[in-house]
């Protein structure tokens, strides 16, 4: 039972009488919080997983290649992604804490999520105006939207997840919080189908996607993200603050929040099981959100995935996160929040180590290399394949056939002939018809660097043009395989012969050989995304590629999308369990100083995991890069076993007392 006291310790009516600890849910309040995870997530999905990774891979590749070097280190596109978002976690860690403090003395919370949001929204709007810069630039221009649009995301969540204590009691907590993600889930995946059917169905006459298209993509992902928010700017009310502080000036307020950090340190022995549970969420958030980050980067670097197929896994991925959020809310009441979460991050170790064993298939087909050569029997441009003439003679080979003739000889013919000139014999020589493979991956030299150098080399032996898009320079580009306008070929066995042999460890490109004297020749670069290569743990896909996805079928997309439903699936349990489980043990009082700590515990391990992982991905590969975060989810895991929910509860109920002179 909780009394009010008097300035002098008795019993009676004050302030404090008109303010409850525990109190119900506003439904409408609840709906306008929850519609911020419903805008927000377009950015989560759409931009960080799905789209932009696949955009960012694919510009980096164009300007550089492979790699590039800064500031001294060789860097892949996936390193130089992790690297934006452990700077922009950075940035925000060190000043959540400071921001929460003020928070909870001054009625800003509203105010700091707008201006966050704004950033956030804002940047990533402008991701959209990339294309009006040069290639170098590209980039370099995503590269510094995407952080500010990731300073903006993580520092209003800090003020977001700071609203939950105050949104209801700790029994709702679970049901608010997962709500809140379910919303996120399905807005999220609305706007990712919309998105998908864009990519899918509109083309040019190419066959390939407008250059608006993937911009449309970054604007109406920042509009969407704004436009819900305002939702919850209406609905969800300033939570009260009791005995506002009068407003400071900048220098004073950064004192402040540094007296009250360093007392809340000073005060680890009275928060102690929050503390445990701070460290334990330092470790399996980061991991988690480390993975969720990376991966779409992975899915297109590491193994060719199209930008297609990664989109179409992370739609399934959303719709199946939203009714497992409330699966994992039924599990949390019919257990505890604890047992649910913990289950989860389980579930997230079996997820990574699977992540560990994603290999593409090896390349079996003609149609599955990067460059093409089919021979042409009768030169006429035309592969044998296609080729309704084979051999020439003014026939088609279904007309040979329906005649008894050897559609392969051009001497042998039926009698009647159509007119004066089929009596003349094509004199074409066999010669090889040159294309390139439809996989994405293969469709891009890059703009500078040795790519253009070997490509002028051997221009004469590839499918390859001059791009237009660049009148002060030569530029090539591989020719679009569904043009037909665009053809390749050659003659010059001993030329194709000493092309074959430039195809070294250095080159991530494969060609193969149908037909002609040079039948079955075939090879690849050990950076093509099917070769493994000998990484220290490169042994774990070849092995399971050899026993498990070669003999099943079983192709990436589909590796992909069945871990990434199994992600999906435990996504709801972990993230929205953990922000209840905190917001359960937060002091209501406190509760934007605390999450500020939350947020920083959370940005830091945002921080630590991309971190490792571009490091560890420098220095060895991406698939050690990915072991780092399993290891990061199993400390987690282990630690969740010293939190005692009860004690935490209590701990904050006793710090609410004591801050508004209740006794208990």
């Amino acid at each position: 039972m909780l009394k009010p006291l008097h300035s002098d310790g008795s019993a009676g009516a004050t302030m404090s009488e008109r303010v409850e600890l525990d109190r119900e849910s506003n439904p409408k309040a609840v709906r306008g919080y929850a519609f911020y995870d419903w805008g927000k997530s377009a950015f989560e999905t759409s931009v960080t997983t799905a789209v932009l990774p696949a955009w960012f891979a694919y510009i980096f590749l164009k300007a550089n290649g492979l790699e590039t070097t800064i500031l001294g280190m060789d860097m892949t596109s996936d390193a130089v992604w992790s690297f934006a978002v452990t700077i922009g976690a950075l940035l925000v860690a060190f000043a959540s804490p400071s921001l929460g403090v003020i928070a909870d003395r001054r009625a800003i919370k509203m105010w700091w999520l707008r201006i966050l949001t704004y950033l956030g929204a804002g940047s990533t709007f402008a991701l959209a105006f990339a294309p009006m810069f040069d290639i170098s630039f590209q980039w370099v221009w995503l590269f510094l939207m995407f952080l500010m649009a990731n300073i903006g995301l993580n520092g209003a969540g800090v003020f977001y997840n700071a609203l939950l204590p105050h949104m209801g009691t700790d029994d709702e907590m679970d049901a608010i919080s997962n709500k809140a993600f379910a919303y996120g889930y399905l807005g999220g995946g609305l706007l990712l189908l919309v998105h998908l059917v864009m990519v899918m169905m509109i083309v040019d006459d190419t066959g390939s996607n407008p250059d608006w298209v993937i911009p449309f993509v970054m604007a109406s992902s920042g509009a969407w993200w704004l436009g819900f928010a305002m939702l919850t700017f209406k609905y969800v009310p300033e939570p009260p603050i009791e005995n506002e502080m009068e407003s400071l000036s900048f220098s004073e307020s950064a004192s402040l929040a540094l007296t009250e950090l360093r007392k809340t340190f000073g005060q680890v022995d009275r928060f102690k099981t929050l503390f445990i549970y701070m460290l334990a969420y330092f470790f399996f958030i980061d991991g988690i959100n480390s993975v969720t980050a990376l991966a779409g980067i992975y899915g297109i670097t590491v193994l060719g995935l199209t930008t297609t197929a990664l989109i179409a896994t992370i739609l399934v991925i959303q719709f199946v996160a939203a009714p497992c959020a409330i699966a994992f809310t039924k599990l949390a009441e019919a257990t505890n929040t604890k047992y649910a979460l913990t289950l989860s991050l389980v579930g997230w170790v079996v997820v990574v180590l699977g992540a560990m064993s994603f290999a593409p298939l090896a390349l079996d087909a003609h149609s599955d290399y990067d460059i093409q050569y089919d021979w042409d029997s009768d030169g006429d441009g035309i592969a044998d394949h296609s080729d309704d003439n084979i051999d020439g003679d003014w026939y088609t080979n279904e007309e040979e056939i329906a005649a008894g003739t050897d559609p392969l000889d051009a001497s042998s013919h039926p009698p009647e002939l159509k007119s004066s000139l089929q009596q003349v014999r094509l004199e074409g020589s066999g010669q090889y018809v040159i294309s390139t493979g439809a996989n994405a991956y293969a469709l891009t030299i890059a703009v500078e660097g040795d790519e253009q150098d070997w490509t002028s080399d051997w221009m004469d032996v590839m499918a390859v043009h001059q791009h237009e898009d660049y009148t002060d320079k030569t530029v090539y580009a591989f020719d679009d395989p569904e043009n037909e306008y665009l053809i390749s070929s050659t003659n010059d066995l001993d030329r194709m012969a000493a092309f074959f042999a430039t195809f070294d460890q250095e080159s991530r490109f494969s060609y193969n050989v149908q037909g002609g004297p040079l039948d079955a020749s075939s090879g690849m670069g050990e950076k093509h995304p099917t070769s493994l290569g000998d990484g220290p743990l490169d042994a774990i896909p070849s092995a399971v590629r050899d026993l498990v996805w070669q003999p099943m079928g079983i192709n990436v997309m589909f590796q992909f999308l069945l871990l990434g439903c199994m992600a999906g699936a435990l996504l709801g349990g972990s993230q929205g369990l953990a922000r209840s489980l905190f917001g359960q043990m937060v002091p209501e009082t406190r509760s934007a100083e605390f999450f500020g700590f939350f947020g920083f515990f959370g940005k830091v391990a945002a921080l630590l995991g991309p971190m490792i992982y571009g490091i560890l991905t420098v220095a060895y590969d991406s698939r050690v890069g990915v072991a780092s975060l399993c290891i990061l989810i199993i400390i987690g895991t282990v630690l969740m076993r010293f939190v005692d929910v009860e004690a935490g509860r209590a701990d904050a109920q006793a710090e609410d007392a004591r801050n508004r002179g209740i006794e208990i």
